[in-house]
C-alpha cells in the first residue's frame, strides 16, 4: 500500500520512466497474489457452507481482505493513473526543452554580426539563411502542436496547469523572439546584398572606363588620310561601347539612389561612389569629344596635305605644257594649239577654285 499511496511522480521524464518500471514490477507482483486472494475466498466459502462454528467471524475476516483488496487495486489505478499522467506532462517538458533549446542555438547564428564583405560572401549567407528559415517553416508545425499539447494538459491536468501554461509562454516567447531575429537578420543581408551589388557595379564600371580611356589615349595621330579614317573610324566604335554601357550606369545610378531613398547604413559610401561614377563617367565622354577634334583636325589636315601635293604635281607638269615655245607653223596647228590652251585655262579654273 505504501507503494501506490506514494505521491512521488518524478522529477523529470527519466525519473518519471524509472518510477513506472518500479510500478510495473509492483504490478506484476499484486497480479501474482490474486490467485492468493481468490484460494482464501474459496476456502471461507467451504468453511462457510459447512457450517464452521466461526461462520461469521470468517465471513467477516473474508469481507476484510476482499476490501483491503479492492482498496490496493483500485489506489494501484489511481497511482498508474498518476504516473501516466505525470509521464505526459514530463514528455511536454521536455518536448519543449529541446524545442526552446534548439531555438537558442540557431538564434546564436542569427545574432552574428557578419553581413559579408563582398558579393559573394553576402550570397553565400543568404543561401546559408535561407536554409535557417526553411527550418524555422519545419519548427512552426512542431510549436503549433506543443501549443495544443498544453491546452489539452491544462484540461486533463488541472493540478499542474499554472506549470504547464508557464512552459508554453516560454516556448512562444522565444519563437516569436527567433522569428524576429530570424526577419531582422533577412533584411540586413538584403541591405547588405544590395549594397554589394551596387558596390560591384561600380567596381566593374569604374575598371571598364579605365579601360576605355587607355585605350581612347593609346592612338598614335596619322600621316596620311586612310590613317586618319581608320582612326575615325576606330573611334566611333569606342563611342559604340560606351553608348552600349549606358544603360549600366544608368542601372548603378538607380540602384545607389534607391539605398540612399531607403536610408541605407552605408548612404556615406553610396553618395560618394555615386559622384565617382557621374564623374568618370563624365571625364570619358569629354577625353572622346577631345580626342574626336584632334582626330578630325587630324583629317582636315592630311586632306590639306594630299590636295597641296595634288596642286603642286598638276602645276608642275602644267608648267611644262606653258613653256612650250611651239606656236604652230600652220592653220590647223594654230587651231589644235588653241584648243589646248582652252583646256588648260578651264582646268587651271577648276584648280584655281580647290586651291581657294
Amino acid at each position: 500500500e505504501a507503494i501506490v499511496t506514494s505521491e512521488e511522480l518524478g522529477q523529470d521524464l527519466e525519473h518519471v520512466e524509472v518510477l513506472q518500471k518500479k510500478f510495473e514490477e509492483f504490478q506484476i507482483d499484486l497480479a501474482a497474489h490474486e490467485e492468493r486472494v481468490n484460494e482464501v475466498n474459496q476456502f471461507a466459502g467451504k468453511l462457510i457452507q459447512e457450517q464452521h462454528p466461526e461462520e461469521e467471524l470468517i465471513k467477516s475476516k473474508q469481507d476484510e481482505v476482499n476490501a483491503s483488496w479492492q482498496r490496493l487495486k483500485g489506489l494501484a489505478l489511481q497511482r498508474q493513473g498518476k504516473l501516466f499522467g505525470a509521464a505526459e506532462v514530463q514528455r511536454f517538458n521536455r518536448d519543449v526543452d529541446e524545442t526552446i533549446s534548439w531555438i537558442k542555438e540557431k538564434g546564436q547564428l542569427m545574432a552574428s554580426d557578419d553581413f559579408g564583405r563582398d558579393l559573394a560572401s553576402v550570397q553565400a549567407l543568404l543561401r546559408k539563411h535561407e536554409g535557417l528559415e526553411r527550418d524555422l517553416a519545419a519548427l512552426e508545425d512542431k510549436v503549433k502542436a506543443l501549443c495544443a499539447e498544453a491546452d489539452r494538459l491544462q484540461q486533463s491536468h488541472p493540478i499542474n496547469a499554472s506549470q504547464i501554461q508557464v512552459k508554453r509562454e516560454e516556448l512562444i516567447a522565444n519563437w516569436e523572439q527567433i522569428r524576429t531575429l530570424a526577419a531582422e537578420r533577412h533584411a540586413r543581408l538584403n541591405d547588405s546584398y544590395r549594397l554589394q551589388r551596387f558596390l560591384a557595379d561600380f567596381r566593374d564600371l569604374t575598371s571598364w572606363v579605365t579601360e576605355m580611356k587607355a585605350l581612347i589615349n593609346a592612338d598614335e595621330l596619322a600621316n596620311d588620310v586612310a590613317g586618319a579614317e581608320a582612326l575615325l573610324d576606330r573611334h566611333q566604335e569606342h563611342k559604340g561601347e560606351i553608348d552600349a554601357h549606358e544603360d549600366s550606369f544608368k542601372s548603378a545610378d538607380e540602384s545607389g539612389q534607391a539605398l540612399l531613398a531607403a536610408g541605407h547604413y552605408a548612404s556615406d559610401e553610396v553618395k560618394e561612389k555615386l559622384t565617382i561614377l557621374s564623374d568618370e563617367r563624365s571625364a570619358l565622354l569629354e577625353l572622346w569629344e577631345l580626342r574626336r577634334q584632334q582626330y578630325e583636325q587630324c583629317m582636315d589636315l592630311q586632306l590639306f596635305y594630299r590636295d597641296t601635293e595634288q596642286v603642286d604635281n598638276w602645276m608642275s607638269k602644267q608648267e611644262a605644257f606653258l613653256l612650250n615655245e611651239d606656236l604652230g607653223d600652220s592653220l590647223d596647228s594654230v587651231e589644235a594649239l588653241l584648243k589646248k590652251h582652252e583646256d588648260f585655262e578651264k582646268s587651271l579654273s577648276a584648280q584655281e577654285e580647290k586651291i581657294t
